[in-house]
């Protein structure tokens, strides 16, 4: 599977695991809703230092994103 999917789909999983929609990610994270929804349906290509904001906001280490 590649990778944007991956990251993808692990972004959207842990999201719904803690209950939380897509703005209110957005809003931990610093980003804007439309990207967070971009990278979960793996269009966009986040930079790592998106990724470590992505983390950080999710509780979870970077290489959790990639799994």
């Amino acid at each position: 599977m590649e990778i944007r999917a991956r990251v993808g789909r692990a972004v959207q999983r842990l999201r719904s695991e803690k209950g939380w929609s897509q703005e209110a990610l957005a809003d931990e994270a610093g980003l804007h809703r439309t990207y967070i929804s971009g990278i979960e349906r793996g269009v966009r290509n986040p930079t790592l230092t998106v990724l470590e904001k992505l983390a950080n906001a999710l509780g979870v280490g970077i290489g959790v994103l990639t799994d």
